[in-house]
């Protein structure tokens, strides 16, 4: 289809170019489908120029209900005039810390921060600070956030260095932390046994996402990396920022029966807000207890002026609410379904070597015959195709995150149907151009 852009939208992407580092956020490799968001509602976004697209990006996966659900935006309007940060704890902060405990299985204590990376970095900090130890083991292609521990040998990294070795992902990361970091294979639980044997009395953590990217844990993996942490009492971290309340009311842990020591969440609980949730058992978390720093014994600071604010709070608490409801969950699930096997069926109807890897709610394609197992298997697949589907089904109506599709309750029949012929028409001309 064609996308019209007024004179508006040109000087606003203009603007946003000469004066932010990241310019639109926007990743297309055509300058005419670069755009500015001008609204969104339910499982539509519009740009500034009017042109509508379907939404699987979904602000980067927090709007599991959609655009401005009524449920947030009723919670907006109620809270707006009872202030907006108060630093001491509010009501709908203690109210949101009782359903995580209720649903989370590892979560005994609960604290609130700002983003997902505030989360895994307090995360990290707890563990070594429970530990007495400063390494932390991360694994080959996961992300776990902007802090520089977490920016190692995550999904941006080429090459095949050899294990444990950690490869900083940005510039300006201290050089002395990378030795502090050692890496192990998602999936391979021979090889990260053999590396926790080695460094287990070096370690104060070991972080995983437990649906890395979209590698779906093999049987036994996150059992066997539960038993082994279990065994030398080092802290076993989930970074559930994106499976957590996606997966289900208990996340990644309750769908794969796998409870870790500490766990990172927030995204979809979030309504779009800045939110972070830590939690985990007692023993540990009780280190972020204030009155220990009077009473000389050890103390993990985890505070932020901005964290378990009411208004994010009180959108949390009426997220939850709506996730409760036994259908939620069950569209997200069906509608993922459709839309993961509609996806491999057009690549394969038009000849396309392709894999889709994920849950329902999450997934993403590989162009690759290989099996999608961890970062390292899937060298061989063209991320050139990736970009190229991402930019037809731009130009198609259909939006899609750089790396995965997010799947809400707001997608109804109508914008799967919608979708599917998308991804048809998209995987013909992709085999068009292949040949």
């Amino acid at each position: 289809m064609t996308l019209l852009r007024n004179e508006k939208e040109r000087g606003l992407i203009a603007d946003a170019e000469r004066l932010l580092p990241t310019g639109t956020r926007c990743l297309t490799f055509e300058d005419e489908l670069n755009f500015v968001v001008g609204r969104a509602q339910g499982s539509r976004i519009w740009d500034v120029s009017g042109n509508e697209y379907i939404d699987y990006l979904l602000g980067s996966g927090p709007h599991i209900l959609g655009h401005a659900h009524p449920a947030i935006t009723g919670a907006l309007a109620h809270i707006a005039e009872k202030g907006t940060s108060y630093l001491i704890i509010c009501e709908e902060a203690i109210e949101v810390a009782k359903k995580i405990v209720e649903h989370v299985p590892c979560a005994e204590r609960v604290t609130f921060h700002s983003s997902g990376s505030e989360a895994t970095f307090f995360a990290l900090r707890l563990a070594r600070a429970y530990r007495r130890r400063d390494k932390i083991l991360k694994f080959e292609g996961g992300y776990h956030g902007m802090h520089d521990y977490a920016l190692m040998s995550n999904q941006w990294t080429g090459g095949q260095p050899p294990y444990p070795t950690a490869i900083p992902n940005s510039h300006g990361i201290p050089a002395a932390l990378r030795d502090e970091v050692l890496i192990a294979p998602f999936n391979d639980l021979e090889a990260t046994i053999a590396l926790i044997e080695q460094h287990h009395d070096a370690l104060g953590g070991i972080i995983v996402e437990p649906l890395q990217r979209s590698f779906v844990p093999r049987p036994g993996f996150l059992e066997g990396l539960r038993e082994i942490t279990r065994h030398y009492d080092i802290p076993l971290i989930f970074d559930e920022v994106v499976t957590g309340f996606r997966l289900g009311l208990g996340g990644a842990q309750a769908r794969y029966g796998v409870t870790p020591d500490l766990c990172a969440l927030g995204k979809c609980i979030s309504g779009g807000l800045p939110l972070g949730v830590l939690c985990g058992r007692e023993d540990i978390m009780s280190l972020a207890d204030p009155r220990r720093r009077i009473q000389m014994l050890p103390f993990v600071m985890l505070t932020g002026t901005f964290s378990s604010n009411p208004v994010v709070m009180s959108v949390a608490r009426a997220i939850i609410g709506v996730l409760e409801q036994p259908e939620t969950y069950a569209r997200i699930e069906r509608n993922g379904k459709r839309l993961m096997q509609g996806l491999q069926q057009a690549m394969s109807d038009a000849g396309v070597p392709a894999r889709v890897s994920g849950e329902p709610s999450t997934f993403q394609i590989w162009f690759t015959d290989a099996e999608p197992v961890n970062h390292r298997s899937m060298h061989g697949a063209d991320a050139w195709l990736n970009f190229r589907l991402g930019d037809l089904l731009l130009r198609d109506g259909v939006l899609k995150a750089a790396e995965k599709f997010f799947v809400s309750a707001a997608h109804d029949d109508a914008d799967i149907e919608r979708t599917l012929a998308a991804f048809r028409r998209a995987a013909q001309r992709i085999a068009e151009e292949r040949r």
